[in-house]
């Protein structure tokens, strides 16, 4: 299991690549592998975004993630999990968040991830200011997909 906060960008396939190499005791026995990547967009219920600044509490974040991890592994029958979530200055386009699972199948991987990402976005404690030119507004948790 492994949780980091970055505050710079970062690219979603290479930490996935980089993280799977670095796990040998992994090769031969999974199945499957489920990922979600979150990616900002210019838009939010119907309004332009141009940027978006993400804060958090280090340590409270960190502990929150690795709760979540936990959790999933108690639920299913996975093998590892990889969180990285951006904070900071976030552009569109920018990758924000990286979930994978790993399992021997897929009926296992692909509600833990789900459940990852469904419980980082209504319970981890990230504060969202969204900016359109000189318009700003912080952002209420969004249990949307």
């Amino acid at each position: 299991m492994s949780v980091e906060l970055r505050g710079e960008a970062f690219d979603p396939w290479q930490e996935l690549q980089k993280y799977q190499n670095s796990k040998p005791e992994l090769a031969g026995k999974f199945g499957a592998t489920s990922i979600f990547i979150g990616t900002m967009r210019d838009f939010n219920d119907g309004n332009d975004v141009q940027a978006m600044i993400l804060e958090h509490y280090p340590a409270m974040t960190q502990k929150h993630l690795e709760t979540v991890s936990n959790e999933a592994r108690q639920h299913w029958d996975i093998l590892d999990t990889l969180i990285i979530h951006r904070y900071g200055n976030i552009q569109p386009n920018d990758p924000i968040v990286l979930l994978a699972v790993w399992s021997a199948h897929r009926s296992e991987s692909f509600p833990a991830c789900r459940y990852l990402i469904e419980e980082l976005k209504t319970r981890a404690p990230f504060w969202k200011q969204e900016k359109a030119g000189s318009y700003s507004h912080w952002v209420e948790h969004n249990t949307q997909g």
